[in-house]
């Protein structure tokens, strides 16, 4: 299914968080703007562009602080009205954006995105499966470490494609922001499964500080 925007996308920025298509969080929603943003996006196409803050953002956290210009859109797989008018969301990633023109600014912000395609491989090219298979060996020895890794534990379906593996482990793994915006921006899914592994296998020897709690706006 296309899940590429037809409109521009409501954009939620947060610190330390990078999505990945294929990949799937979950986020608590409680700042008006962005309890508005999931009302329009509800009644829209529901979607929401994923966002990374940029160093600095605390100066202008309740504004307009800059966010990276690479992103993900994601889609709501399921949205929980609470009683103090807070949403609990879980959201899945689609497509890799590169985000342009800001077209709305209040009360929250709203981009033009171009749509980053993978480029294209197929499942059986043995680099690709080999890329595969590494990656399920590494999420079965990170396993033990539980939350030390992990953002949240990673569950796959034994038929996996490399691109869904590749999304649902760098998004729920516990590696640095910057270094995964770096794999966001590859456009090639072998490559960008290479350097996920390699960052994995640090995870072994030393776990990084936890990042900041996800869904927090």
């Amino acid at each position: 299914m296309d899940w590429a925007p037809k409109r521009p996308v409501p954009v939620f920025p947060l610190p330390g968080v990078v999505m990945f298509p294929n990949g799937e969080m979950t986020l608590r929603v409680f700042e008006l703007r962005y309890r508005t943003m999931v009302r329009d996006a509800l009644s829209s196409e529901r979607l929401i562009g994923m966002a990374t803050l940029s160093p600095g953002w605390e100066q202008d956290a309740q504004g307009s602080p800059p966010f990276n210009e690479f992103g993900c859109v994601a889609r709501f797989e399921d949205v929980e009205w609470l009683p103090n008018d807070h949403y609990d969301l879980r959201v899945r990633g689609t497509v890799r954006v590169h985000y342009g023109r800001v077209v709305r600014e209040f009360p929250y912000r709203a981009c033009t995105v171009q749509t980053m395609p993978d480029d294209p491989y197929t499942e059986s090219d043995p680099l690709a499966t080999m890329a595969r298979a590494d990656l399920m060996a590494e999420r079965t020895r990170l396993a033990p470490l539980g939350l030390e890794a992990w953002l949240a534990p990673p569950v796959l379906e034994p038929s996996a494609s490399l691109a869904t593996v590749v999304g649902t482990l760098a998004t729920a793994a516990r590696i640095p922001a910057d270094d995964k915006l770096a794999l966001l921006a590859e456009d090639n899914v072998v490559e960008r499964a290479r350097l996920l592994r390699a960052r994995l296998r640090l995870l072994g020897a030393a776990a990084p500080p936890p990042p900041p709690e996800l869904g927090r706006n």
